[in-house]
């Protein structure tokens, strides 16, 4: 069984927001949009419903509900919702109501989009994006712009429990800066060290797919990269690994975190699972490697990481300690 401290003190400890960090405040408005795949209005409806319950103000884009081809829309029209989004002066963060498929749809440069366009218009507002899984593309995107995201719950993880779930609590309580800093138990496989470094990473498979692009994290220096798949095989997974060594972007790593790989099919390949796998490759780096983080496609093993924020990562015979460097993060105790 998985145990997660999150090593939380009392609400005395909160710490100030950062002016480059674009936390929130009781009152502020969320941007509900749809960048992935299709949803439907109860999902939506349900997620905005906890986000007012939290003290938000919540819109949601144009193009939220429309359906293209399993898509939430064309690329124009998710991408205007994107666009409108982060323009609009009252509104200060993002949240993607769904994952899926279709994200990286709105970084091409092949509809009307120069690359380096995008990252200026992330850079001149600079507002936080929530999401994971698809959503991994835009958080990408942020990071390389130099901006903060959240890799964190949607509309339907943080309406099925009201809100009310350790996952949604310790995410209301990030959009407001109060940042917690994980203790996590010891896994067999994981390689003591410290670190630090930018966090950057999500979805395994989604961030290996902007290999080359402007928005590829692995070339940022410094990084902590952590990872998570749902539904990808081993052999695939492999590939995406080996494809990370042939381009020499492993130099760039000074850390790294792997969460939950979910939905796949082992023993295969003569690895009992896919962390026996990964070992056979982040062994030879030479830096601190934790396993079974609590990061992924199931809601309540899924807690929220600050994307594109400093941190420090420290894997030790005791556990795992990952913290914000950010001023004064929060600090509580619970499982």
């Amino acid at each position: 069984m998985m145990l997660v401290r999150m090593c939380m003190a009392a609400v005395l400890c909160c710490g100030a927001a950062t002016a480059s960090a674009q936390f929130l405040h009781s009152g502020d408005t969320i941007a509900v949009i749809s960048p992935s795949s299709a949803t439907d209005s109860a999902t939506i409806a349900a997620g905005i419903r906890t986000l007012e319950s939290w003290g938000y103000l919540c819109v949601i884009g144009k193009n939220a509900l429309k359906e293209y081809h399993g898509f939430a829309g064309t690329i124009e029209e998710r991408r205007t919702d994107l666009l409108w989004a982060l323009r609009e002066p009252s509104v200060k963060a993002i949240m993607c109501s769904r994952g899926g498929d279709g994200a990286a749809h709105l970084l091409s440069s092949e509809h009307s989009w120069q690359e380096g366009a995008l990252l200026d218009t992330l850079r001149r507002y600079p507002k936080m994006i929530i999401g994971f899984s698809d959503v991994t593309a835009l958080l990408c995107a942020e990071a390389c712009a130099g901006n903060i995201g959240i890799h964190g719950s949607m509309c339907h993880a943080i309406s099925t429990y009201e809100g009310n779930d350790t996952v949604s609590q310790v995410l209301r309580r990030m959009l407001a800066g109060d940042l917690p800093r994980y203790c996590v138990e010891s896994h067999p496989l994981n390689i003591e060290g410290k670190a630090e470094g930018t966090l950057v990473g999500g979805n395994l498979s989604v961030y290996n797919d902007l290999a080359g692009s402007s928005f590829d994290p692995l070339s940022l220096p410094d990084i902590i990269l952590f990872m998570e798949d749902t539904g990808e095989s081993m052999t695939k997974v492999d590939r995406m690994l080996h494809n990370m060594e042939m381009r020499g972007l492993q130099k760039n790593i000074r850390g790294i975190i792997v969460g939950q790989f979910t939905k796949y099919e082992h023993p295969a390949n003569g690895f009992a699972d896919v962390y026996e796998m990964l070992n056979e490759y982040v062994r030879h780096y030479g830096i601190p490697v934790c396993y079974n983080f609590p990061v992924g496609h199931a809601h309540l093993r899924n807690f929220p990481l600050l994307t594109g924020a400093r941190v420090e990562l420290d894997v030790n015979a005791d556990g795992v300690v990952l913290k914000s460097l950010l001023p004064s993060p929060l600090q509580v105790d619970g499982e």
